[in-house]
């Protein structure tokens, strides 16, 4: 079974919440929007954790380090329609959604053309409010952000 782990970045600002989200890049993600947006996250194997496998792959999709100081909230682990199941964490940190350096992957484009092409993993990172965040997140991911209010409010 294939599972995933990542990172869902909030931070406050003016007694409101915003949350990081990222928008997958390459041809098939380009026009795409509401609903297409992700959490920083990424395949693992049972070699490493998930927690090891949220950190490293925030790092690969974003170029920004969460380090072993910063506090990583569990957050309940959602199943997607495909059966992957995705691990993920809630950290409070604030970063220059702007400044983001993602790893690259190569498809044949266009399809049947016998050409690789490099495109990257994610091409922009956005911090949104909670409610915007609901309409761009896919949805098998809003019980992250629906879970992380819940946390943030009890506090």
């Amino acid at each position: 079974m294939k599972q995933s782990a990542g990172i869902l970045l909030f931070k406050r600002v003016s007694k409101k919440i915003e949350v990081l989200l990222v928008h997958p890049g390459g041809p098939f993600w380009k026009n795409k929007d509401l609903g297409s947006w992700s959490i920083p996250k990424g395949e693992f194997t049972d070699e490493e954790s998930a927690r090891e496998a949220a950190r490293r792959e925030f790092k690969e999709e974003t170029g920004f380090a969460i380090t072993e100081k910063e506090k990583m909230l569990p957050l309940t682990m959602v199943k997607q329609k495909s059966g992957k199941l995705i691990y993920a964490w809630a950290v409070e940190k604030d970063i220059d959604a702007t400044a983001i350096k993602s790893n690259h992957f190569e498809i044949e484009w266009p399809p049947k053309s016998g050409q690789l092409k490099s495109f990257p993993e994610i091409d922009k990172a956005e911090w949104f409010s909670l409610e915007e965040a609901m309409q761009k997140i896919n949805s098998s991911q809003a019980a992250f952000i629906t879970e992380l209010q819940q946390l943030l409010s009890q506090k």
